[in-house]
């Protein structure tokens, strides 16, 4: 499916690859994602897409966010809208598929091929004008969950689908890797003295 000679660039619906990764079972390392496309291709860019709650004193995504814009990833987020539904209840959107589609547009006659990080299938039209421009397209979702978490037609549309349940040994974090908050480990350390061994 790759080539060695080819130029790569990932675009990665944040929001939508996040809630795949969690649906299947897994954290994503983001080091070990670059070093996999680069282990296949000439990666050329990775665009990594998310919209942020801007007036939160502290957003859990900020130091993802921070730490991917210095290791290698082109960051693009843009704030939330906030509204109030008919019911009453106020509801966040923040839809980063514009934003997307015009960077992928924009950079297509600079790559061979563009993998796609998101099961939308709002990306259906994205993927076929990207074709039409000699492209070959691959898309990255899950059929492993109920309902899968890629749309029918998009997956159709892709030249390639890679299934991330099939990458999640290759770019999946290892649990022990994840850092003990500071009070786990004074819970952890108490529990200790108790207990005889």
């Amino acid at each position: 499916m790759f080539d060695a000679r080819e130029k790569v660039a990932l675009f990665i619906d944040g929001a939508n690859l996040y809630s795949t990764a969690k649906a299947i079972g897994f954290d994503i390392d983001y080091k070990r994602l670059l070093k996999e496309f680069q282990g296949h291709a000439y990666l050329l860019r990775a665009y990594y897409y998310t919209a942020l709650i801007e007036d939160q004193e502290y957003s859990s995504i900020r130091p993802l966010i921070d730490w991917l814009d210095y290791n290698g990833y082109k960051v693009i987020t843009k704030p939330v809208k906030e509204f109030v539904d008919s019911a009453g209840r106020r509801k966040v959107k923040g839809n980063m598929d514009i934003e997307l589609a015009v960077d992928a547009m924009e950079l297509v006659e600079s790559v061979d091929h563009i993998v796609l990080f998101s099961g939308d299938g709002d990306f259906r039209s994205l993927v076929e004008a990207l074709q039409r421009k000699g492209r070959k397209v691959s898309v990255v979702s899950t059929l492993k969950t109920q309902p899968p978490m890629i749309a029918d037609d998009l997956r159709r549309q892709a030249d390639h689908f890679i299934d991330l349940a099939s990458l999640a040994n290759k770019i999946g974090r290892d649990p022990s890797e994840r850092p003990v908050r500071p009070q786990m480990a004074a819970e952890v350390d108490d529990d200790d003295e108790d207990d005889d061994y």
